[in-house]
C-alpha cells in the first residue's frame, strides 16, 4: 500500500467539481517486467486535473483514478529501463506515442487517469521506455513542474511551429504553466515574444522572464496596442492556449505564412473563427497536444542545455489532503503563476 490522492464519486460540498479527490492509502500492483518502480520526490498539478474533477475532461473518469500527470524520483526498481537504479528520473506524461512527428501510432493516454497510473503517490509503476535522467540543474520542484507544459510548449513551438532566432512569437494567456515555458523557450533560442493576459502583473513579470511587450486581451484596442510595440515587425507564430476575442483579429498583426499552434480553447470552448483573413495570407492553425517520447527527450536536452528552470508558484510540503486540496483550489481560481507543486 501506498499514500495517494485517489479520484473519489464524492465531490466537496459547495464546489464546482463533481468527483472529489481523496489523500488515502491505495493498493500498487506488483510491476511487470518491463515496468520500473519510481518513489516519488516530486508531482505536479495541471488545469487538467480540475477539469476532470469538474467532469470536463473528453475522456471517461473512473473513481480510484490516481491523480496526476507530472513527477520527479528515484529509480528504485529499474525494470528494462537505461536509467541505473538510484538515479534521479523524470516521467514522460504521456503513453503511446513514440517517435511520428504528426500523431501518436498508437492509443495515446496521459497519465492520471485509468488504465494509466497516477503521479500523485509515493511510488508509481511506469513503462521503463518512459523514464528518462533528469536534468542536474533543477531542484525537486522545478524538475516536478517540467514534464506535461515542457513538452507541449517543446512541440508546439518547435515541431508545430517552427519557431527560430529573430522569429517574432506571441504567447496567449501569461500566467499558465505551458504558456510561461513557452516563453522561456523561445527566449532562449533568441526569438521576440510578446504575450498577452488579462492581469498587468502578469504582463510585467514575462518581462522580467525576457517577453518584449504584453498586451491586456480584455482591452478592445489590445492589437492595435501590440501593432504599436511590434513597430512594424509582424508575428510568425502564435503559440495559443485560450482562443478567445483576441483570436479574432490575430490576422491583422500575423507574417504571411504564420503559424497558429493551438493547444487549448479555455476562452473558446465552441471553437475560433478561422476564416478568409487567415487562409488568404498562408496562415496556419495548427492543433497539437502534449508529444512524442522523442520530443520528450530532446526537450529535456533543450532544457538541461540552456539550463531553464519551470517557473513554481507553490511547492507544497507533504502528500496531505490540506495541501491536495488548497493546490487544487489555486488552480481552480486562476490564483497560480506558474506551476503548483507537492514534494513528496
Amino acid at each position: 500500500m501506498v499514500k495517494a490522492a485517489v479520484i473519489t464519486d464524492t465531490p466537496k460540498p459547495n464546489t464546482p467539481f463533481k468527483f472529489g479527490v481523496e489523500v488515502k492509502d491505495a493498493q500498487v500492483p506488483e510491476p511487470r517486467a518491463d515496468q520500473s518502480v519510481v518513489k516519488i520526490q516530486g508531482a505536479a498539478f495541471n488545469h487538467r486535473d480540475v477539469w476532470i474533477l469538474k467532469k470536463h475532461y473528453p475522456e471517461e473518469i473512473t473513481p480510484g483514478t490516481v491523480l496526476g500527470a507530472d513527477a520527479v524520483g528515484i529509480l528504485q526498481k529499474k525494470g528494462t529501463a537505461t536509467s541505473e537504479e538510484g538515479q534521479r528520473v523524470i516521467i514522460n506524461p504521456g503513453v503511446n506515442w513514440d517517435s511520428n512527428s504528426r500523431g501518436p501510432e498508437g492509443d495515446f493516454r496521459i497519465l492520471g487517469l485509468l488504465p494509466s497510473p497516477g503521479t500523485l503517490a509515493e511510488t508509481i509503476n511506469i513503462d521503463s521506455k518512459e523514464v528518462f535522467p533528469c536534468p542536474e540543474h533543477l531542484s525537486t520542484a522545478e524538475a516536478a513542474a517540467l514534464p506535461l507544459v515542457g513538452l507541449t510548449a517543446y512541440r508546439a513551438l518547435f515541431t508545430k511551429s517552427e519557431v527560430k532566432k529573430g522569429d517574432y512569437v506571441l504567447v496567449t494567456g501569461i500566467g499558465g504553466g505551458v504558456a510561461l515555458t513557452a516563453l522561456q523557450f523561445a527566449v532562449a533560442i533568441g526569438a521576440h515574444v510578446y504575450v498577452s493576459s488579462s492581469n498587468p502583473e502578469k504582463i510585467e513579470f514575462a518581462k522580467t522572464l525576457g517577453a518584449e511587450g504584453g498586451v491586456n486581451y480584455k482591452d478592445p484596442n489590445a492589437i492595435d496596442d501590440l501593432k504599436k510595440q511590434l513597430n512594424g515587425h509582424r508575428i510568425d507564430a502564435v503559440i495559443d492556449g485560450s482562443g478567445g476575442a483576441l483570436f479574432d483579429r490575430l490576422a491583422e498583426v500575423m507574417e504571411r505564412g504564420g503559424i497558429i499552434a493551438q493547444y487549448g480553447s479555455t476562452g473558446s470552448p465552441q471553437g475560433v473563427l478561422f476564416n478568409v483573413a487567415y487562409w488568404h495570407h498562408n496562415v496556419e492553425l495548427k492543433g497539437t497536444t502534449m508529444g512524442s517520447r522523442r520530443e520528450f527527450e530532446e526537450m529535456l536536452g533543450f532544457v538541461a542545455k540552456y539550463k531553464i528552470k519551470p517557473v513554481v508558484s507553490v511547492a507544497y510540503k507533504g502528500l496531505t489532503q490540506e495541501n491536495v486540496e488548497s493546490a487544487i483550489s489555486l488552480l481552480a481560481n486562476h490564483q497560480q503563476m506558474g506551476k503548483v507543486v507537492i514534494e513528496i
